[in-house]
C-alpha cells in the first residue's frame, strides 16, 4: 500500500498526487509498473484540473498498456475501485490489480464543492427544491437521533474530540491538533446541531493498494499477507423522503451483514475499525449500524471510551475522516492501507489497536447511505 499526506496540496497537481501512493505500493509489492495488468481508480475528478482522471495517471505512473476503469460511487468511490478490482482478481480474470483513490478538492471555492457534494443525492428533489447539502443532510439525522435516543450535542464532541487526538498523533493526516469539547460546542453552527468541529475538512489526497491472488503473492514471496475475507455491498433510495428511518443508514446495515455472513465472523471479532465519519452524528449511527452495539447505545460507546486504542473495538484511529481528511474517491482505499497497517501492527503504539483476531473492518458509505461498501480484512 501506499498513502500520500493528505491536506491542501496545491504543490501538485492530480498526477503527482497520485504518484505519491502507487510508486510505494509498487515498490512494497516488488511490482514493476508494467507488471501491473489492470487499475481501477476510485475519483468524482469534477474538482481537479482532470475530469476524466484515469488514463492521464496511468500514463504519468506508467501504467499506460494496463486495463483501466474509473469508478464512482460519491464518497464511496474508493471502495467501489476496491470492489472492482477484487472482483477482477477474485475471479482469475487478473492475477494482480493496482487500487487507487485521487482527489484533489481544493482548488475550487468551498460554496461550489459543497454544492457538487450536494448533488451526490437527488439532485432534483433534495437540492434543487430544498436547498439541501451534506451538512443538512446529516443535522436531519443527528436531530432524529437526538430525539429519539438522548444523544447531545456533546456527545456528538466527544467524537471528534477521539478522532483529533488520533488525528494527531497521525503524520498522514490533514488536522493535526487536539480539540476540546468546548471547542466543538463553541464552534460555528454549520446546520444545527452540527458546528464546525463536528464536520470533516476538504482535502486533497491519494492512496493506493496491490491486490493479488493467492498464488500472484506466493510467486512475490509475500510471507504475511493481509486477505479480503469480504466485501459487502448495498444501496438505499435516491430519495430521503422514502426512507423509513433516519437514525441509521440502511445500506450500511445491509452491507456489513453480508460481510460478516461472508467472512464466517460476527461484529465482536473485529479487532479494529474504520468508519465513515464524514460528520461526528455518521460515526455514532455506524457503531449502531454495524452491529457494535444496540441501536441507541453509540453515544455510550463514546462517552466510555469503548472506541478508543485499549477500549472494546478501537475505531478510527487514524483520524478517521473527521481528521485526517476525507478527499471523497480516495477515503475507501485509505481506509483499506490504514488497517493494513494495524494487521501488520505497523504503526505507533499510541494509536495501535490490539489485535486478537487479527481482523479489521472498513465502513465506507457515499452520499447519504445511498452507497454502502463493508470490507473485512484479516491477517
Amino acid at each position: 500500500m501506499g498513502h500520500s499526506r493528505f491536506g491542501d496540496r496545491s504543490d501538485v497537481n492530480l498526477s503527482e498526487l497520485a504518484f505519491e501512493a502507487i510508486q510505494p505500493s509498487l515498490e512494497k509489492s516488488e511490482l514493476t509498473a508494467k507488471e501491473i495488468p489492470y487499475m481501477a481508480l476510485g475519483s468524482m475528478g469534477v474538482w481537479s484540473e482532470e475530469p476524466l482522471p484515469a488514463v492521464v495517471i496511468a500514463e504519468y505512473c506508467g501504467l499506460t498498456g494496463a486495463g483501466l476503469v474509473r469508478c464512482e460511487a460519491a464518497c464511496a468511490s474508493g471502495s467501489a475501485a476496491a470492489f472492482n478490482a477484487y472482483s477482477a482478481v477474485r475471479s482469475g480474470q487478473m492475477d494482480s490489480a493496482l487500487v487507487v483513490g485521487v482527489e484533489k478538492m481544493k482548488q475550487i471555492d468551498t460554496p461550489t464543492v459543497l454544492e457538487i457534494i450536494g448533488r451526490a443525492g437527488y439532485y432534483m428533489w433534495e437540492f434543487e427544491n430544498f436547498g439541501m447539502t451534506f451538512p443538512a443532510y446529516y443535522a436531519v439525522h443527528a436531530v432524529q437521533h437526538m430525539a429519539k435516543y438522548g444523544t447531545t450535542e456533546e456527545d456528538l464532541a466527544l467524537v471528534a474530540v477521539k478522532n483529533h487526538r488520533y488525528g494527531a498523533m497521525n503524520s498522514l493526516a490533514h488536522l493535526q491538533q487536539e480539540i476540546t469539547v468546548e471547542k466543538v460546542l463553541n464552534s460555528s453552527v454549520i446546520a444545527w446541531p452540527l458546528k464546525l468541529y463536528d464536520c470533516c475538512p476538504i482535502t486533497d489526497g491519494s492512496a493506493a493498494v496491490v491486490l493479488a491472488s493467492e498464488k500472484k503473492a506466493k510467486e512475490l514471496g509475500v510471507e504475511d499477507p493481509v486477505w479480503i475475507e469480504a466485501m459487502g455491498v448495498a444501496s438505499d433510495t435516491a430519495n430521503l423522503s422514502k426512507r423509513e428511518t433516519y437514525v441509521g443508514l440502511e445500506a450500511s446495515v445491509r452491507a456489513s451483514r453480508m460481510a460478516y455472513r461472508m467472512a464466517g465472523i460476527s461484529p465482536k471479532d473485529v479487532d479494529v475499525a474504520t468508519v465513515h465519519d464524514c460528520f461526528t452524528i455518521a460515526e455514532v449511527m455506524a457503531y449502531e449500524d454495524l452491529g457494535f452495539c444496540e441501536k441507541g447505545e453509540g453515544a455510550r460507546m463514546v462517552r466510555e471510551g469503548e472506541t478508543e486504542v485499549g477500549g472494546r473495538i478501537p475505531v478510527n484511529v487514524d483520524g478517521g475522516l473527521k481528521a485526517k481528511g476525507h478527499p471523497i474517491g480516495t477515503t475507501g482505499v485509505s481506509m483499506l492501507a490504514e488497517l493494513t497497517k494495524q494487521l501488520r501492527e505497523e504503526v505507533k503504539p499510541s494509536r495501535q489497536a490490539p489485535m486478537k483476531n487479527y481482523t479489521a473492518l472498513a465502513h465506507n458509505t457515499g452520499g447519504t447511505g445511498h452507497y454502502g461498501y463493508v470490507t473485512i480484512l484479516r491477517r
